[in-house]
């Protein structure tokens, strides 16, 4: 089976992160931080729909300096210390890839911010492929998934999507594409249920109890 994975708040704790670096760069650009839950709320986006989302009144030239600030302190944030996988992610998968499933990633990360990340964890060749928003569209659009179906020749009933908001679970509801929610990440489960996930699990190595990848 052809499993397609979220990164931010589905493998990756990093939800903290990516809010306090976005906090700390709307300080840098002398403006008043948003709150946790409106910066929660994009997580998953491509950077620059996330920005947009938070500052639709910003020109794009401040949206620019906002993203390039942003960048910076995630950077720094993240040299210092990288963001945990959720409990059990790695053994998960190497069950999953052992028993010869395709996994792959689809985020709304750059491919820059993704690479440098799966270098440093020491995780470069370990996904088959991968999907990043600056290199085909950012979520809900399902065009990283269509890529990846294309990619290994699987319909889409032989695929599924596992991620925490509504960004993953409306772009694999557009193709019709089987999705199961987590509910540890960035989106409340409640907002999920509405987009009629599989399964919603509340920890990720329920993952393994799910009936089709037996």
């Amino acid at each position: 089976m052809l499993l397609i994975f979220d990164w931010d708040g589905t493998l990756s704790d990093s939800k903290a992160k990516i809010t306090t670096s976005m906090q700390l760069a709307a300080i840098d650009m002398g403006w008043d931080p948003l709150d946790d839950h409106h910066i929660h709320n994009i997580i998953g986006l491509g950077l620059p729909e996330a920005i947009a989302q938070l500052y639709p009144d910003v020109d794009a030239f401040g949206r620019s300096c906002l993203r390039d600030a942003y960048a910076r302190h995630f950077l720094a944030l993240d040299e210092a210390r990288p963001s945990d996988f959720f409990p059990g992610v790695i053994d998960v998968l190497d069950k999953l890839k052992e028993d010869g499933h395709i996994l792959t990633v689809a985020t709304g990360k750059s491919r820059k911010g993704l690479d440098r990340i799966l270098g440093v964890l020491g995780l470069s060749s370990f996904f088959h492929a991968t999907r990043c928003a600056d290199e085909t569209a950012s979520k809900p659009n399902p065009l990283m998934l269509q890529q990846l179906l294309r990619e290994f020749g699987m319909d889409v009933n032989d695929a599924v999507m596992i991620g925490d908001t509504e960004y993953d679970m409306e772009m694999a509801r557009r193709i019709m594409m089987p999705r199961i929610a987590v509910s540890y990440g960035a989106h409340d489960v409640s907002r999920l249920h509405s987009y009629d996930p599989v399964v919603c699990l509340d920890q990720f190595d329920q993952l393994l109890s799910w009936g089709r990848l037996g």
